[in-house]
């Protein structure tokens, strides 16, 4: 299956929210099977795969900063969330055969390893999957821009953005049935429109360095792998009209 694939290595970024299924909090062991599911059918593929995973789910330091916490500390206690949700993942990999390695930009050599850039592509190389953790290691940039930066650092072909959705629309389709869904989109266009795919400075970054972002459903079983093949529905943001 090894010729399949359009893309050698690739950075997935999942929103914590994303690992909650129908509950309000924390994380539904069925969405993480699954999705640990859908990385191991890459990795078949010979895709080389790491992962960036918010912590929205358990803290969001935006939140808490409204809620009166000093910025820094709930951006650092957002990091934190993002380890937890992490290791899940690593668990869950694991357990169904994939090795794993999770990378914390916040050392804490006693759950993982710290991130160091050469090892992570080691790892890659050797057919192992990372999770990056602790987003950047600084507050005051989001998980999403974090994504953006492994991605660049690692030299990933692609960046795909796991969404509820199967794609970039014009507003929330959920609440608005007759919003526009874009097959293609410039990194100028998200950032002209505001359509909140990723932030300003992810979606600058990955322009800079030229890493095309796919939006797709990580709630479509397959959906990842069928992406990988050039099939499926998906969003793709490039320098390209």
């Amino acid at each position: 299956m090894s010729g399949t694939a359009r893309y050698k290595r690739v950075l997935l970024k999942i929103s914590g929210e994303a690992l909650m299924g129908g509950r309000d909090y924390g994380l539904d062991p069925e969405i993480v099977n699954r999705v640990a599911d859908e990385v191991r059918s890459v990795t078949r593929m010979g895709v080389q795969v790491c992962l960036v995973i918010g912590g929205g789910n358990i803290f969001r330091g935006v939140s808490g900063a409204a809620a009166g916490m000093e910025r820094a500390t709930a951006d650092y206690m957002g990091m934190l969330a993002t380890v937890i949700n992490a290791l899940a993942m690593q668990s869950a990999l694991e357990r169904i055969g994939v090795d794993t390695r999770v990378q914390s930009a916040i050392p804490m050599s006693t759950v993982c390893e710290p991130y160091i850039r050469r090892r992570a592509s080691r790892h890659m190389e050797k057919g192992r999957v990372v999770i990056f953790a602790a987003g950047t290691g600084n507050p005051f940039f989001t998980t999403d821009t974090a994504a953006a930066l492994r991605a660049s650092e690692m030299g990933c072909n692609a960046l795909i953005k796991g969404t509820k959705v199967d794609g970039v629309y014009s507003a929330d389709p959920k609440k608005h049935p007759d919003a526009e869904r874009y097959e293609r989109l410039t990194y100028l266009e998200v950032l002209s429109r505001d359509l909140q795919v990723m932030d300003a400075a992810a979606i600058s970054l990955a322009r800079e360095n030229k890493i095309p972002i796919l939006v797709t459903s990580i709630h479509d079983a397959g959906s990842f792998a069928e992406v990988m093949a050039g099939r499926g529905r998906f969003t793709i943001i490039t320098d390209e009209e």
